[in-house]
């Protein structure tokens, strides 16, 4: 068994998104998978990227937004719903709600995230 607990969960940035590690390498010996909760605020945006060896599934918490997909194509994205992404699936996803748009994502095999971000608290 391994606790994760809250005081080791770290929290990634860039402007207007928050990505909490709940679960990644730096925190876990999984070799299986990473969890981040992450957090937008309204207009803020995850731009569109691939994973060329992972796959990732991202469960909408709260809130609504696009998804940002190959071609230049958006989809809705809102509270309920999961979409699963393949390795090389472009993806990203952008709030244009009102409110804080919130995912769960896990990503297999585990990514460590540090990469993307500017910021690590």
């Amino acid at each position: 068994m391994e606790l994760i607990s809250k005081d080791n969960i770290v929290s990634l940035s860039n402007p207007g998104v928050v990505s909490r590690q709940l679960l990644n390498p730096e925190n876990s010996t999984s070799e299986r998978v990473t969890i981040t909760e992450v957090h937008l605020e309204p207009g803020a945006s995850q731009p569109r990227h691939t994973h060329n060896a992972s796959e990732q599934i991202w469960y909408a918490l709260q809130g609504t937004g696009k998804l940002l997909l190959a071609d230049d194509a958006e989809q809705e994205f809102s509270a309920g719903d999961v979409v699963r992404f393949a390795d090389h699936d472009v993806h990203g996803l952008r709030n244009d709600g009102d409110g804080t748009f919130v995912y769960l994502s896990v990503t297999a095999p585990p990514i460590n995230f540090g990469y993307a971000y500017q910021e690590k608290r």
